[in-house]
């Protein structure tokens, strides 16, 4: 199965909402790779990496956001594959 990496920047009200938590919740899930943080103008950034349909998966995720955040956007592309291990939540 294909492997890519998904780089993505979230917009909305995505901090302070369990957003980062939802995200490693949800790349557990669908055993990916590699790390969310939060970004300086008040969006999430992360990279994920992992089969191509478990990626598209959490696009769709991504877009849905834990019940109290509301995503504005999702701005994402697809990159090669880095080598993550794990999944972190790092800071900015």
């Amino acid at each position: 199965m294909e492997h890519a990496c998904l780089i993505a920047r979230v917009e909305g009200r995505v901090q302070g909402v369990g957003y980062r938590a939802f995200v490693v919740t949800r790349a557990a899930a669908l055993d990916l790779q590699g790390w969310v943080r939060n970004g300086a103008a008040g969006d999430v950034h992360l990279e994920a990496e992992g089969p191509r349909p478990a990626l598209e998966q959490l696009v769709i995720d991504l877009k849905q956001g834990p019940p109290a955040s509301r995503v504005r956007e999702v701005h994402f592309e697809w990159a090669p594959v880095r080598g993550y291990c794990g999944f972190d939540v790092r800071r900015p």
